[in-house]
Parts: C-alpha cells; sequence; structure tokens
C-alpha cells in the first residue's frame, strides 16, 4: 500500500449556476513533503467548516483503483489526481477491507479511519454536472475521512502502513450501505450495534443510526 498523491487546494469563488460559491473541491497534486496537522494539511483549507473539515474529517482519501471506473464512466472528462477533491490519493485501500477506526501511518504521520464521504452538490461543481453526486453515492466509491491521530510529513511514494484494525470490523463500504438502505433486516441491525461500538465513528453518525435503530425496533425481529 502506498501513497500515489497529494493534493491541496484553498478555497475559491465559482459561478454555479447563477450563483457565487465558496469551495474547496478544487485540489492539485503537489510535489514534496507536506506537513499533516490535526486538522488539514499544509496549504489546504475547506470552505464551510459547519460540514467540512475538523478533527473528524481532516483529510479525505480516495483510492486510486477507482479512477480506472470513473474513466470508463466519464470517457471524455479528464481525470488528474486529485479532482474527487480527496487530499489523499491511495493504492491498495479499498472500502470493502478498510474498517472505521482503522489506524494507519503515512511518512511519519499517523490516523485514523473516520467515516465514508458524502457527496454535496459541490462534487456536481468540479465536474459541471447535477448528475455527479448521485452517480458518484450510486458507484459505491465514496472514499473516507481520516481524523490525524500524530501530525507528521508526507508525500507521496510514502508506504501506507496499517498499525491497528478496529475489533468491531465495520468497513466503509458496510456503513455506507447501512446509511442508503430504506429498510433493515434484522442482520443489519446487528451492523448498526456494532457500529455504535466504534469509537472513532463521529456522533452524528451514532445519532443517525440511533434514531434508525430506534425505527426499526418498532418492528418484529
Amino acid at each position: 500500500m502506498n501513497l500515489v498523491s497529494v493534493n491541496v487546494g484553498m478555497p475559491r469563488e465559482v459561478i454555479w449556476k447563477g450563483m457565487t460559491v465558496r469551495t474547496s473541491i478544487f485540489k492539485e497534486s503537489v510535489d514534496g513533503p507536506k506537513m499533516v496537522k490535526r486538522l488539514n494539511i499544509q496549504d489546504d483549507g475547506q470552505a464551510n467548516l459547519a460540514v467540512h473539515g475538523g478533527e473528524d474529517k481532516a483529510v479525505y482519501a480516495y483510492p486510486a483503483e477507482h479512477y480506472e471506473y470513473w474513466r470508463q464512466e466519464l470517457p471524455d472528462v479528464p481525470l488528474p489526481w486529485g479532482i474527487f477533491g480527496e487530499n489523499l490519493t491511495t493504492n491498495g485501500l479499498r472500502e470493502s477491507s478498510v474498517h472505521v477506526g482503522d489506524q494507519f501511518s503515512i511518512g511519519s504521520a499517523e490516523f485514523v479511519v473516520t467515516q465514508p464521504r458524502m457527496p454535496c452538490y459541490k462534487l456536481g461543481i468540479r465536474f459541471q454536472s447535477d448528475d455527479m453526486v448521485k452517480r458518484f453515492l450510486a458507484s459505491g466509491r465514496s472514499g473516507f475521512y481520516f481524523a490525524v491521530s500524530r501530525e507528521g510529513e508526507i508525500r507521496a511514494g510514502d508506504r501506507i502502513k496499517p498499525i491497528a484494525r478496529d475489533d468491531n470490523r465495520l468497513s466503509i463500504s458496510e456503513i455506507v450501505r447501512l446509511y442508503v438502505a430504506k429498510t433493515y433486516s434484522e442482520e443489519d441491525v446487528t451492523f448498526i450495534r456494532r457500529a455504535l461500538r466504534v469509537v472513532a465513528l463521529p456522533e452524528n453518525w451514532k445519532t443517525y443510526f440511533r434514531n434508525r435503530l430506534q425505527n426499526a425496533n418498532a418492528h418484529s425481529f
């Protein structure tokens, strides 16, 4: 497993559907080392801290393996590293095998997986496409956020080393599936109870699942 690209970008204003929108979705691949801080990467920023950034969303990672899928889906769209707004383009980490709470080191920094990425309309701005958000979510290729557990320096080419796996083994893919599911099976309820035990899962996700679980408990299982 290795870090393919480090991508950064500061907030900018763009015109979308006649409105001025402030966004940091535009990231560019950079050479050389970058310092990872508790809330972001050097020379990177978030435009709206109410929904982006913070300790639980300090760094966004996206698997390089997904780019081939998108090249097939979007044959006329250039796809440089970072186009999905990711800070880290990774190799060897997939949503089906990465669990919330898993810990990794990259360079001298250390990270904890916290949650999937739920796309907002700004992804549509990046691709100049109204349906990109829907297509992104439907693809199952969400990527995931890291919290920074140890500040340090990273650069493209660094190895990604596992430090620890969360005991609950709830994958990013499973979290996304449970989030979008219209109804829950008895097995799904068991998965949700496991999700609630994951220390690294942010409280807003736990609140959402508690509410869904309360609703599910109103039915017979």
